[in-house]
């Protein structure tokens, strides 16, 4: 795995928050890492946390839900849409803590074959001008900090996901 930038984007009142590694596997087999629930359940979320449930319509406007376990015992539940699928090159889709009220943030996951591996590129935006104003907010930082480091940290568990391939 190679570490490369990660960065915080605004534009026109929208952040966005990229997240890149190259991963010693095909696009195919991290597409699939990426889509398939019991795969998915074997490396998603940071060190620590467990992917307990993983349940995955891969269609367009097919619905995903993850469910998270800390190691307090606390459930965070994400779901979402996908909205495009391009085996095995590009993701779409939205994404939304389950306690989250307002819109949805969209993520693009890209798989870039790059010699011996894939990079495996990132992007999640936030839509609102209201959640950017919160993301930019001293508390809202600290927010989306923790969401970033989160990205990060699952990225980071590559290791993990080469592990099974």
């Amino acid at each position: 795995m190679s570490e490369q930038p990660t960065s915080i984007d605004v534009t026109r009142a929208t952040i966005t928050l990229v997240v890149r590694r190259v991963i010693r596997a095909s696009p195919e087999r991290l597409f699939d890492a990426w889509t398939e629930p019991a795969q998915l359940k074997q490396w998603w979320g940071p060190q620590a946390v467990v992917c307990i449930t993983a349940e995955v319509d891969l269609r367009a406007g097919g619905r995903y839900r993850i469910a998270n376990q800390f190691p307090d015992g606390k459930v965070l539940w994400i779901n979402g849409e996908f909205e495009v699928i391009e085996r095995p090159l590009k993701l779409v889709y939205t994404w939304r803590l389950t306690a989250e009220t307002g819109p949805s943030e969209r993520v693009s996951v890209t798989f870039d074959a790059r010699g011996q591996g894939t990079e495996v590129i990132v992007h999640m935006s936030a839509f609102s001008t209201r959640r950017c104003a919160t993301c930019m907010s001293k508390a809202g930082s600290v927010a989306w900090m923790v969401l970033r480091n989160s990205w990060v940290a699952a990225a980071d568990t590559s290791d993990r996901c080469e592990a099974i391939f």
